[in-house]
């Protein structure tokens, strides 16, 4: 906030001597108020003592408007995909010696912006940084009203959140930067009022109440002494990265047995689906595998399971085991236990017989596998 400092004097015509005064002009002082200073001029003639003479200079103090963005969240602030009214706080400050109204816009600066959509801005009124359930109810909002004058005690300032949607194309690590901008506009009217707009530097001061805008500049899309002021904050994406491979191998055939077995009529095949999340991804939960089985081949309901580690599955049982083939095909599992897998006989697609498979949270870097045996018709 700028300070403008005006030198006014006041001199009686019938006084030739130096006159000073304390300045009265105190930091914050209404916009609108008049300030007098009053002088009186004592003096003698031939030793007699003559009536003091007076004099005294009335002004009007002038407005200065100037407004205060300030983003209050984390740097940056974790969305997920597909979330739905992130939000990202401020702090809105009138610092002016005048109420005003406020009126507020978002501005998406960088980032996809097909992948971001909804922007709104909703009255933090406890200021805690976030949205509760009454807050949303109260409806978005797009100027603060007749917001008071600064009185150095922070009492003008509103907490505010700007919220919009994550679309669910944003992957892990996608930014996006949402600037929040207050512009002054004129209180004391119904609704929003006009802008503000001052002196030009090249204009004179009147003698009424005249308008400094002293507000500077924080990001690109507001420029200094405009009014406004405004602030930058940053959504930044942290998804899954979540991939599967599925893959499959002979275990026996009716002619070879358990050597060289080829797919032929009555081979047993062994299908592993690996479900891996990536590093530094964010951890992907309520993980279902679901595999439509095809019409020529039957499960074989004795061999099947979720890998928990790299030696032991939970069979078709619920019961841990050991089993040095499955594992060949579907090592990589973690240490973490969980998971279910279940077979349903026509419950897929077109009424195919499906495997389904809940596996447990999939944290970054962590790969968990779903195995079962199918025999060739």
């Amino acid at each position: 906030m700028k300070t403008t400092t005006q030198l006014l004097g006041a001199v009686s015509a019938f006084a030739l001597v130096a006159m000073s005064s304390t300045p009265a002009l105190a930091v914050g002082t209404t916009a609108g108020d008049t300030i007098t200073n009053n002088v009186s001029v004592s003096f003698e003639v031939g030793g007699e003592e003559q009536d003091d003479v007076t004099a005294s200079d009335t002004f009007t103090v002038d407005r200065i408007i100037d407004v205060d963005v300030t983003f209050t969240g984390a740097t940056p602030v974790n969305v997920s995909p597909g979330q739905t009214q992130a939000g990202l706080a401020f702090d809105v400050t009138n610092l002016s010696n005048d109420i005003v109204d406020l009126d507020l816009s978002t501005v998406l600066t960088d980032g996809t912006a097909a992948n971001i959509s909804n922007f709104e801005v909703y009255l933090d009124s406890d200021g805690n940084g976030s949205l509760s359930a009454a807050e949303i109810a109260a409806g978005p909002i797009t100027f603060l009203d007749e917001v008071a004058a600064d009185d150095g005690l922070g009492t003008e300032t509103i907490s505010v959140v700007v919220v919009a949607d994550i679309d669910n194309n944003a992957v892990n690590d996608d930014t996006f930067d949402v600037v929040l901008i207050a512009d002054a506009h004129e209180a004391g009217a119904a609704g929003l009022g006009a802008e503000i707009f001052g002196l030009a530097d090249t204009d004179a001061n009147t003698a009424g109440e005249d308008t400094v805008l002293a507000d500077g500049t924080s990001t690109a899309e507001e420029v200094a002494n405009a009014g406004d002021d405004s602030a930058l904050g940053q959504f930044e994406v942290a998804g899954a990265l979540v991939s599967v491979v599925k893959s499959s191998r002979i275990i026996s055939d009716p002619v070879n047995g358990t050597t060289n077995p080829k797919a032929i009529p009555g081979a047993v095949i062994e299908y592993c689906i690996a479900v891996s999340n990536a590093a530094d991804a964010a951890t992907a939960t309520a993980v279902n595998v679901s595999d439509d089985l095809p019409a020529d081949v039957t499960f074989t309901e004795t061999d099947f399971g979720i890998f928990v580690d790299g030696t032991a599955v939970i069979d078709d049982n619920g019961t841990a085991g050991d089993n040095t083939d499955d594992i060949a095909v579907c090592a990589g599992g973690t240490d973490e236990e969980g998971g279910d897998a279940s077979y349903n006989a026509g419950a897929g697609t077109g009424g195919l017989n499906e495997i389904t498979g809940l596996l447990s949270d999939l944290p970054a870097s962590t790969t968990r596998s779903l195995y079962f045996r199918v025999t060739i018709n």
